[in-house]
């Protein structure tokens, strides 16, 4: 075998000091074309399921039975290069089958020399999908890679006792991360489920479960009655600064943008949201927030909410959040939804008194917690 040169990574489990190998894929795997088994159930590979047996698709895919005498064998272990766009990564086979000659299909040249879920990981790796690019000449959608290209690639790796203490570990990890998913899917169901007793039913005035003492029948009242919404200030490019005495809050920086511009502007209490606030993100991605931070001078897309005393500020925030859920269902998921104001404050709401409020939003936003953490 021609190494090329040896590296180890930064960060390493104690005891392990030898230089990784570098060395081209060809002189760790060989290319897997064995046909001739037409009598085996057909495989597809999918990103999000990996390799399964083309009659669990959810939708029927024809394909000429006559082919499959061309169709590549597939076996436990194997290696599938499955995607041609490069947006994913490789995938394993754990079934016996036979798929599309397009594929790629590759296992170890000594299967006891190597561990296979550490190589499961590394060809997951973002650095590794990007490397193919060098030996492909740029990867296009409908451009299969072959396993000569893929024999050129370069790849790293230690020894097979640091293999597997790697990928034991990483293995552990994803085990927590998909109990921490699960138990955040429960909850979001059960507190799904809350919120259909804890609230009355369309056209009833009481809901079926209630916090003891209170019997009372709920209020039908409209937002607007008893909320006021207040849309921030429309700013002039030359009012946006690069630093200043406020930060100016826009919606994208509920989500994704964490860039700021700031303001040195002294403007009325009402154009200012404090740590606390109930606030309403109603252009492009919208939705109920209370804002956790430092006072700050907010933009014309965002309405701050001022409540009256009718309103509990977490009994509020479940409402507008089952509000905006609602709303999602009925376009399709898409959160390009214009929210106005005109809406939002004829919208009609069912209201206990302001205690039994109080026990309700405190109770929901513990399962809010909850599900944030996991």
């Amino acid at each position: 075998m021609a190494k090329e040169e040896k590296k180890a990574p930064k960060l390493r489990f104690n005891g392990y000091t030898n230089d990784w190998e570098h060395v081209k894929s060809r002189y760790l795997f060989k290319n897997i074309s064995s046909k001739g088994f037409q009598n085996l159930p057909v495989l597809s590979v999918t990103q999000d399921k990996g390799v399964i047996y083309r009659d669990s698709l959810d939708i029927d895919i024809k394909y000429d039975s006559s082919t499959l005498k061309n169709y590549k064998l597939v076996q436990p272990g194997d290696f599938i290069i499955s995607l041609r766009s490069f947006q994913g990564g490789f995938e394993t086979s754990y079934l016996t089958g036979i798929t599309s000659p397009a594929y790629t299909i590759f296992n170890f040249i000594d299967n006891q020399s190597q561990n296979h879920m550490f190589w499961q990981y590394l060809f997951k790796r973002k650095n590794f999908i990007n490397s193919l690019k060098k030996v492909t000449f740029g990867i296009r959608d409908g451009k299969a890679i072959s396993f000569s290209q893929f024999g050129d690639v370069k790849v790293e790796y230690p020894d097979f006792d640091e293999q597997k203490h790697i990928a034991i570990t990483l293995n552990k990890i994803d085990d927590t991360i998909q109990l921490h998913e699960r138990k955040c899917e429960e909850l979001t169901l059960i507190k799904k489920s809350l919120l259909q007793k804890l609230f009355p039913k369309e056209d009833k005035i009481k809901p079926e479960i209630r916090y003891k003492n209170f019997s009372d029948a709920w209020e039908q009242r409209k937002l607007g009655e008893v909320a006021t919404f207040i849309n921030g200030r429309a700013y002039k490019q030359n009012e946006l600064l690069d630093s200043g005495k406020y930060k100016v809050l826009r919606v994208g920086n509920f989500y994704t943008n964490d860039s700021w511009y700031y303001s040195n502007l002294e403007l009325a209490d009402k154009y200012y949201i404090d740590e606390g606030d109930l606030v309403y993100t109603w252009s492009a991605t919208f939705g109920p927030h209370i804002w956790n931070g430092e006072k700050v001078i907010y933009h014309y897309h965002i309405w701050k909410i001022e409540l009256s005393k009718f309103l509990d500020r977490d009994f509020t925030l479940q409402i507008l959040e089952a509000d905006k859920a609602k709303l999602l269902a009925n376009t399709n998921g898409s959160t390009m939804i214009h929210v106005t104001k005109k809406d939002m404050e004829s919208k009609v709401i069912s209201l206990p008194n302001i205690e039994e409020q109080k026990k309700i939003g405190s109770y929901l936003m513990k399962f809010d917690s909850l599900i944030t953490l996991h």
